[in-house]
């Protein structure tokens, strides 16, 4: 294989590092509250579209037949708003006696006890030919789960409390998730056959949104100049997130490709991605 062939088939990853090195050149321009204003931009139409794109190109049987993947659903949601944030804290024990940042920990906690992603998930898993559909429903029902159980989980880890808009979040995600998937399912059963004869490259549109949200994000990041932490925490904690993540990984691979589990290749590739990943957005 090519240099030039290799870099069009990885063109997603270098886009990552891509639109990181342009967000810490100039981190004002995607900032919130900036041009590109990404809290109306992002957190609003760029979701959109992410579920648009997914109602357009799904077939509804196949949506109907994810809502039906009970074992599938608990899996995740068990995983990622019990086993995931208990498993944070038994592991944040030992470290509080480090003298890594305890904020930092603090933050690996919160972390910990976020919903799955609105969008992430979603993407990754139709890029490699996953089961989007229970992706779909995993990532959204794990959102509305989260308005109320990620405050009652940071209140039994942290001891922290505070008011949340349910309405309001509530109203958001059904706006930004549930409309423009059912739009997509309605605007599909006109276009059907169109949509077959061309197919469009849906699952690079919603790589291009994802790499917009991953922009915006950096661009907050580096944008901020009160970050004061020491090298050596930050650096021990970037590779705690790694292995983490890579545990976590694994191990929901394991659990889904035993020989009793009953699910499918396409189910597992949901099921990683869907358990593992984090809603900073929504936290």
């Amino acid at each position: 294989m090519g240099l030039l062939e290799r870099l069009r088939k990885e063109w997603f990853i270098l886009g990552i590092v891509l639109v990181i090195a342009v967000a810490r050149l100039e981190p004002a321009v995607g900032v919130k509250g900036g041009p590109l204003k990404p809290e109306i931009t992002i957190t609003y139409i760029a979701v959109s579209a992410i579920f648009f794109n997914s109602g357009l190109s799904l077939k509804t049987e196949e949506l109907t037949s994810a809502l039906m993947h009970v074992k599938l659903h608990l899996f995740v949601q068990i995983f990622t708003l019990v086993f995931f944030p208990t498993a944070i804290w038994l592991f944040l024990q030992l470290l509080s006696i480090t003298p890594i940042n305890e904020w930092l920990l603090k933050g690996l906690q919160t972390v910990g006890c976020m919903p799955p992603p609105v969008s992430s998930a979603v993407i990754l898993t139709k890029a490699v030919g996953g089961n989007e559909a229970a992706a779909i429903f995993n990532s959204a029902f794990g959102s509305f789960l989260g308005i109320v159980i990620t405050p009652l989980l940071l209140l039994l880890f942290l001891g922290s409390s505070s008011s949340v808009p349910f309405t309001s979040i509530f109203s958001q995600l059904f706006m930004t998730v549930v409309v423009p998937l059912i739009i997509g399912q309605i605007v599909r059963r006109y276009i059907k056959d169109w949509l077959e004869r061309k197919k469009p490259p849906f699952g690079a549109i919603s790589s291009c949104v994802l790499l917009m949200i991953i922009y915006t994000t950096f661009c907050d990041t580096f944008a901020n100049p009160n970050i004061d932490l020491d090298k050596f925490s930050l650096i021990i904690v970037v590779f705690i997130i790694f292995s983490v993540q890579m545990s976590f990984m694994f191990l929901t691979f394991l659990f889904s490709t035993r020989n009793n589990s009953s699910f499918t290749p396409a189910d597992t590739v949901a099921i990683v991605f869907c358990s593992t990943h984090k809603s900073l957005t929504l936290g």
